[in-house]
């Protein structure tokens, strides 16, 4: 092997962190020559102002480190010309998972409530990093644009990267995130209408750059408005997890956005009982807002949508999951010896175990 391509074998083991692909194979490497104990590589950004640089190198460095008999590493930072990026957006196009497509093998969850204040945007963070965890690919997208908060639940400060036209999102705690958030100066309100948010959504979906997911999770906003029916309508593969918590009138307001999938032929996976109560230093449980309201709930599911929708998983209150959300560092990895995270991590287990399959799907034919 010559000392070129021992190079550029020791730098397939950096994944650039937006795209999550080898620099090797994404055409990130320009020049590398090995001058006996000194490594000298070029390295080509995507854009100038590439908010990761000083990671990709110091990857860069401890990559070619690893080599018998290098024992100093120069690494130049060069910028890709025009011509370099359409080739690079024309590679990755080509590799769009297309989320809409019957024959798409990535399992979209959108998680929904009746109402807002439930944990719901906590529970799509956590699970997200959960199966991330796992070794799965998985995307989140905030769909809650009125009341936007996976950025600051993720712990992401960076806004995404433009590459021309296409978007890469962000990568927290191994997910890719995008969020209307992440496009606004400071905590300014987004005052917007039907159109414009359904056209918000389609834009996350055809623009960002999310490669190929297992699973992509969307964080709705609470009830049965413009972005539930958008979502529908655009991802009509998606299946639906509903959150409530144990309150009568929580569930209530919960069952509407269940129902929903009766007029948009969406299937209810699951219910989720959060706040289900309070555990005391005597071992005892503390049920603060009231019992059996995840249960009424996925029994009402059921019997209105014509198949068994489970409660898949009881979560208690605890410091910790509030602590990890206000961190940036979600329960699942900040406690995850906790009572939350544990039973989170159970639910992740349970919506892990179903393998990407197309049994089942409707697939396109065509006879030529």
């Amino acid at each position: 092997m010559s000392s070129n391509e021992a190079l550029l074998r020791a730098l397939d083991s950096v994944i650039d962190p937006e795209l999550r692909r080898p620099i090797t194979e994404l055409g990130m490497v320009g020049d590398a020559r090995l001058d006996g104990t000194r490594a000298e590589v070029t390295i080509l950004l995507t854009i100038a102002g590439c908010p990761l640089r000083s990671t990709i190198e110091a990857d860069v460095r401890a990559a070619l480190l690893t080599l018998h008999g290098v024992e100093q590493v120069e690494v130049a930072l060069d910028v890709m010309d025009p011509q370099q990026r359409a080739a690079l957006r024309e590679q990755l196009a080509s590799r769009r998972t297309p989320f809409s497509d019957p024959a798409s093998l990535t399992r979209v969850i959108a998680v929904a409530s009746g109402k807002g204040g439930v944990g719901k945007s906590s529970i799509t963070a956590n699970l997200s990093v959960a199966l991330a965890a796992r070794g799965f690919k998985v995307g989140l997208i905030d769909a809650d644009v009125h009341g936007f908060s996976i950025p600051s639940l993720m712990g992401i400060k960076q806004n995404p990267t433009r590459v021309d036209d296409m978007i890469l999102p962000p990568v927290a705690h191994g997910v890719k995130v995008i969020s209307i958030g992440m496009f606004l100066d400071s905590n300014q309100p987004v005052i917007w209408r039907g159109p414009m948010l359904h056209r918000a959504l389609e834009q996350f979906l055809s623009d960002v750059y999310f490669g190929d997911l297992d699973f992509l999770f969307l964080d709705l906003p609470p009830g049965t408005g413009d972005i539930a029916i958008s979502v529908s309508q655009l991802l009509p593969n998606s299946e639906l997890l509903v959150i409530t918590t144990p309150q009568s009138t929580a569930t209530e307001v919960a069952e509407r956005a269940g129902t929903i999938a009766l007029q948009t032929k969406q299937k209810v996976i699951g219910v989720v009982e959060n706040m289900s109560h309070l555990q005391m230093p005597d071992g005892s449980k503390m049920e603060i807002f009231g019992s059996g309201g995840g249960a009424k709930l996925s029994q009402s599911l059921g019997t209105q949508l014509g198949y068994p929708v489970p409660l898949m998983a009881q979560l208690p209150l605890e410091e910790a999951l509030r602590e990890g959300s206000d961190k940036g560092i979600p329960v699942v990895l900040s406690a995850p010896d906790s009572r939350a995270a544990i039973e989170l991590s159970a639910l992740a287990d349970s919506l892990g175990q179903r393998p990407r399959s197309l049994a089942g799907r409707n697939l396109p034919m065509s006879l030529q």
